[in-house]
């Protein structure tokens, strides 16, 4: 063999293992690439099916999951805090699921069943209940947990001070709140901050605080005997489909345009109910595109990216709702 010959076939042989090479780095990135991709199906234990402002989450975090081909499955307990216990459980049990989302009706509850879920490898978001014995902060408060929301003392402590600044120069103002459930620890948080912040001002007297619950019957029915023992009330505070119902009780009674109303949360109806002048305020949540992160924070989690430990979603919206601030905002989902 000529040296020419040898020296070709050196170099055809050198070229032909960088090809290999290269092909088999390609085909390893490939399939790195293809199985970094590893959450598939999420679960949504939501606070109810039939609550307007857990179908506004769910309807982010299904567009999230729609857009990354996830499957997705709301799981309803309808407001029982043990039946949610007993869905994560069994959601992990089955080994379905690479990620949940929990907006917890007791965030302390939960707290063993996420613990478990995330022990098998699932990753865990919190959305809108503080997953934890503590209401005042967003900081997550077990392990490994991520938390997308706000504090519920935040949310109480604005829905307070709306409440003064309805009460205007009125000395006394009559203000009634109509409380979310007294048998959950959110609500009793947010219960006792709206409370402080209402007594920042002397002139204000809480003559009612009651259970208004989150449908437009259970409001009515609450601001119907609030009416009948405190004719005189100034100002109503309660969740928007509560006070929606309060609006037809105070209607009902002649009372309209002179009885404040401020809601929280901002559904369609609570939100032009402020713009046009009808309810004094409401408190913002911008639910949709909250899920929609909490999604988007689990699915990434489950692929193995780095994410932060808390999101404040105060960040998406200003929660403070008045003629001044809402703009060209219109919620984000119908109560």
């Amino acid at each position: 063999m000529s040296d020419k010959l040898a020296v070709r076939l050196v170099a055809c042989v050198a070229f032909a293992a960088v090809v290999l090479a290269a092909c088999g780095s390609s085909t390893s990135s490939s399939s790195s690439s293809g199985s970094s991709n590893k959450v598939k199906s999420i679960a949504f234990f939501g606070f109810a099916a039939a609550n307007s402002f857990a179908q506004a989450t769910w309807a982010g975090i299904q567009e999230t999951a729609n857009k990354d081909g996830v499957q997705a499955k709301f799981f309803d307990p309808n407001f029982d805090s043990s039946k949610q216990v007993s869905q994560i459980q069994d959601a992990t049990a089955t080994g379905k699921y690479q990620a949940f989302i929990v907006q917890a009706n007791d965030g302390n509850a939960v707290v063993p069943p996420i613990q478990d879920a995330m022990k098998a490898g699932i990753k865990v978001v919190g959305e809108f209940t503080p997953i934890g014995t503590r209401y005042d902060t967003i900081e997550p408060q077990v392990p490994g947990l991520t938390f997308v929301g706000e504090a519920p003392t935040w949310n109480g402590k604005t829905l307070g001070d709306l409440g003064v600044k309805a009460c205007a120069n009125l000395n006394p103002c009559n203000v009634a709140y109509l409380e979310g459930f007294k048998a959950l620890p959110l609500d009793n948080a947010r219960t006792a901050a709206v409370k402080t912040e209402l007594q920042t001002n002397p002139n204000v007297q809480i003559v009612a605080s009651v259970e208004g619950g989150y449908t437009q019957a259970t409001g009515l029915k609450a601001a119907q005997n609030v009416l009948q023992a405190h004719p005189d009330v100034n100002v109503m505070i309660g969740s928007s489909q509560a006070i929606e119902g309060a609006q037809q009780a105070i209607k009902d009674a002649g009372k309209l345009g002179k009885v404040a109303l401020i809601g929280n949360g901002g559904s369609t109806q609570a939100v032009s109910a402020v713009k046009d002048g009808t309810w004094f305020a409401c408190y913002v949540i911008a639910e949709k595109s909250s899920g929609a992160k909490a999604a988007q924070l689990a699915i990434d989690a489950g692929n193995g990216k780095t994410v932060p430990p808390s999101f404040d979603t105060r960040q998406l919206q200003n929660p403070t709702g008045t003629k001044d601030t809402l703009g060209s905002f219109k919620g984000q989902y119908s109560d």
